[in-house]
């Protein structure tokens, strides 16, 4: 039986194995905002993870913010970890925003860098909102 939700079922959608591999370069802050938590990434990102202590502390903490993502957010056709790692790697090429079927905001990507990366910042800060809203249309 689920302990977070009684009657509803449990969706997975984050990996604690993508968390912790982002957790690599957590000093960046890309955990957190895979996680969800757009506002400490950034301070994370700015700040080394808080001078590598923060970093460290969140070894240990992935797994309840892995559980609080899931509680959060969407699960549906369009999965969380492909998403981000195209948006990780590949986010100045608009792939991430193809994947969820937003084709012409791709294609201005693929042209401009990103939107000159700008809009590569806004997807960090935005994209799990993206694909949870994509996935709950689709019910």
């Amino acid at each position: 039986m689920n302990t977070y939700q009684q009657g509803a079922p449990f969706h997975d959608t984050h990996s604690k194995v993508i968390g912790y591999l982002l957790w690599i370069f957590g000093f960046t802050g890309s955990h957190r905002f895979y996680y969800g938590k757009p506002i400490t990434g950034t301070i994370w990102f700015f700040t080394f993870g808080l001078l590598g202590i923060g970093w460290l502390i969140d070894l240990f903490l992935i797994p309840a913010m892995d559980r609080e993502a899931d509680l959060r957010f969407h699960s549906g056709r369009i999965d969380y970890n492909i998403a981000w790692i195209l948006l990780t790697f590949l986010g100045i090429f608009g792939l991430h925003r193809l994947y969820q079927g937003k084709w012409i905001t791709a294609i201005i990507y693929f042209c401009t860098g990103g939107l000159f990366l700008v809009g590569v910042l806004y997807d960090f800060w935005t994209l799990n909102g993206q694909v949870s809203e994509r996935n709950a249309g689709q019910r």
